[in-house]
């Protein structure tokens, strides 16, 4: 039989699926054994010993059990997601991408790919390490020489096939298996070795290198990020909602057996300062050497290798969906699967890693720099789990649940381990991947389906709803316009566009009512790009369709059914037209009276419009003789507020017109104004005209302006409305006050 085909038929028996030319993976070669074989690896063979010689026994098993408590939370957190929706392709990129969006997605992915590969030449850099110290003092090969030759194969390998590479790592976890035995017999005094003699180092000094206890942590910590690397291969299992979950939690719990017997093996077979000072302690101390040593050099060998293949999907899933530079060059792959453009890239990455880690003296900065990227990575996979489970949606249903205490001790295990860790480092790492996300959000990407943040979004407004119906109301202190505009012709809504958005930006919204009669809604197709243009100008906007053949019913059944709602319209705008029917305006303005909503009559001059949109005049009534700024009766609260808000978004200047019958009036009139602009808080730019005629020749008298603001009465003629904008000359809008709107407030 052919080797090919054994390999596949043991393939198919452990999950790695059927024929060759299925370049998908199974859980035990896709996930298992990468990530295996990136926990059994550098870290174990060349730095455990000095963990345990620097912290002594119980402070490395206190980093190896915090370590691992991390590790298994994010683990048991990703395949909680794994088992509730498909896994694209980029591992944890496509997991935050999908619940948090892309951009949140592009700036952990991003960094997430810079740590993958940096860490094929972290860990090209512990196998030189190990290869040098297989010759004797003096004799050795140099670092220069070796690293960048051993890069050279690993890249090699990795660029021929994911599927060779797989091959290749079964042969070395074989390796792996066998020096452990080798290091296990050497706890018995045979084959020369001393077995288990020294009595264990409880608490270390933390005296090397000036490494206190989470200076040591950052250096082991690298030793758990290999759940990364199976993650990462998501794009390339058959089954990622089986895989991950099995392969990882399978991969971390006998880590977490081997790191802990690996630490009382240590402390027993050697004194702190041999831990110390020689790297390479299990050579010696294992009751066959080569056999550590061929697992060292394969550990740290495969550890790169599932780096530099690992690290290429990342790359090829944030260029598909153009996250990055040269999206479509990188998003290429050939008849295998295998993204050869990435994966050129991300050895030119390792390559530079190298020479620059050999100049800067090695191993350990790489470690701590890895360890920072991987947490912000651990972490946020943990907060996506975290507010899946807080929503409580039906569609968040995992065949893989775990409590949210899992997720939460995640999460905040990363954030305090990281600026424990490095404060510095950090900071840094957070404002990265902080500019990179806003950098992403102006690039305006497409929401992805299953993006849970609209869900976030409507559970907090669902949340403050509640709380808000226990409170006692202040309409007139949390006043803000809210629009509801109900048109029969979709074009008519193009002319007032301006005013809206003058009269709503930033905080208010609009809410275009379409009413069409029974198969007429031909004219209303345009509704949804108008909404869109109000949204893209920062305004809330939503748009509903109404079929209905009277309008002023089809308007009052919507009033009344949003009367109840939580962010219900506050203002009926109206467009007065020369061809308007204003008997059908005036059933709208007499039936809005009774459901608490303002009234915004806008007349447009068919030749000014609305001018340079600066001047604003603001028309009163005479008050009660008590003339006290108690503004109810008057009907001029709701015309104040919009004149302000008008004139903050044109930049304009209000003037406070009033026509008044002889000087005493006068006098009391001016008083009374300024002391409303105190009050009202209106701008010092601000006047006040008072003038002696009847309203009709004060009108004549006014100061020219862009908008003419007036109360409307109660119970008023809407025919009187056509004739002031023709006398003024200007646009006019006529407003009526609903009760729950205050300028002093």
């Amino acid at each position: 039989m052919r080797v090919d085909a054994v390999f596949n038929n043991v393939r198919a028996r452990i999950g790695g699926g059927g024929a060759a030319s299925d370049n998908k993976f199974g859980w035990f070669p896709g996930v298992f054994t990468p990530t295996i074989l990136t926990i059994l690896g550098l870290i174990m063979y060349l730095r455990e010993g000095w963990v345990v010689g620097n912290a002594g026994l119980l402070g490395a098993l206190a980093i190896i059990l915090l370590a691992h408590l991390i590790t298994i939370c994010t683990g048991l957190a990703v395949s909680s997601v794994a088992t509730n929706t498909r896994v694209g392709a980029g591992g944890a990129f496509a997991i935050i991408s999908q619940s948090l969006g892309l951009e949140i997605g592009g700036s952990i992915g991003v960094p997430l790919y810079l740590a993958q590969g940096i860490s094929s030449a972290f860990y090209v850099l512990g196998f030189s390490e190990a290869f040098i110290s297989m010759f004797p003092p003096g004799g050795a090969p140099s670092m220069w020489l070796v690293a960048p030759i051993a890069f050279a194969l690993v890249f090699l390998i990795a660029y021929v096939s994911a599927q060779f590479a797989a091959r290749i790592q079964f042969l070395i976890m074989a390796i792996i298996a066998v020096s452990l035995v080798s290091i296990a017999l050497g706890s018995f005094p045979i084959a020369g070795q001393a077995g288990l003699i020294h009595e264990p180092q409880l608490i270390g000094s933390f005296s090397d290198q000036g490494r206190g206890f989470w200076g040591t942590f950052a250096i082991f910590f690298p030793a758990v990020t290999g759940i990364m690397a199976g993650i990462s291969m998501s794009g390339s299992l058959r089954e990622p909602r089986r895989a991950i979950p099995l392969g990882t939690m399978l991969a971390i719990f006998v880590g977490l057996v081997v790191y802990v017997v690996l630490a009382f093996w240590l402390a027993r077979v050697a004194t702190p300062e041999e831990l110390l000072a020689d790297s390479t302690i299990m050579v010696r101390k294992a009751a066959w050497g080569p056999a550590v040593l061929a697992g060292m050099l394969g550990a740290t060998f495969s550890s790169a290798l599932g780096s530099i293949v690992a690290a290429p999907r990342v790359m090829q899933a944030l260029a598909g969906q153009h996250l990055i530079p040269l999206s479509g060059l990188f998003r290429r792959e050939n008849e295998k699967g295998d993204p050869r453009p990435a994966t050129v890239f991300t050895g030119i990455i390792g390559f530079v890693t190298v020479f620059v880690a050999v100049s800067a003296g090695g191993l350990d900065p790489l470690a701590e720099l890895l360890s920072l990227f991987f947490l912000i990575t651990y972490g946020m996979l943990n907060v996506v789990v975290l507010i899946e489970q807080a929503l409580g949606m039906v569609s968040f249903r995992p065949t893989f649940s775990v409590p949210m205490a899992v997720p939460f001790i995640g999460m905040i295990g990363c954030i305090f381990v990281m600026f424990l860790i490095n404060p510095s480092f950090s900071l840094v790492a957070v404002v990265v991947v902080i500019i990179l996300y806003l950098f992403l959000s102006r690039r305006k990407f497409t929401l992805t389906r299953n993006d849970v943040r609209s869900g976030l979004f409507t559970t907090i407004a669902e949340w403050a709803a509640v709380r808000a119906a226990d409170m006692p109301s202040a309409p007139e202190r949390t006043w803000k316009p809210t629009v509801l505009v109900p048109v029969q012709n979709a074009a008519s809504l193009t002319g007032s566009y301006r005013f809206l958005y003058a009269l709503t930006y930033p905080q208010g919204g609009v809410n275009i009512l379409g009413i069409h009669p029974p198969g007429r809604a031909e004219k209303l197709g345009d509704l949804p790009m108008m909404t869109q243009a109000f949204l893209r100008d920062g305004i809330y906007a939503r748009s509903t369709v109404l079929e209905e053949d009277d309008f002023a019913n089809g308007v009052r059944v919507a009033t009344q059914v949003l009367r109840r709602a939580f962010f219900r319209p506050n203002l009926l705008f109206l467009h007065i037209r020369p061809d308007s029917d204003l008997t059908e305006l005036q059933t709208l303005v007499n039936r809005t009276a009774a459901y608490n909503m303002g009234i915004v009559l806008l007349s447009r001059h068919p030749v000014v419009e609305l001018g340079r949109e600066q001047e604003i005049n603001v028309w009163m009534s005479l008050q009660h003789e008590d003339w006290q700024e108690h503004l109810r009766e008057s009907n001029i609260d709701l015309a104040i507020l919009l004149a302000f808000q008008l004139r903050r978004n044109w930049n304009g200047r209000i003037n406070l017109c009033m026509a008044v019958r002889d000087d005493e009036e006068r006098e009391r009139a001016e008083r009374f104004m300024a002391e409303l602009s105190t009050l009202a808080r209106l701008p010092k730019s601000t006047q006040q005209l008072v003038i002696i005629a009847p309203f009709l020749e004060a009108l004549g008298a006014a100061p020219r302006a862009d908008l003419h603001l007036f109360g409307l009465p109660a119970d008023s003629d809407l025919t009187f409305v056509p004739s002031i904008t023709q006398r003024l000359e200007a646009s006019c809008a006529f407003v009526r006050d609903s009760g729950e709107e205050s300028a002093l407030a």
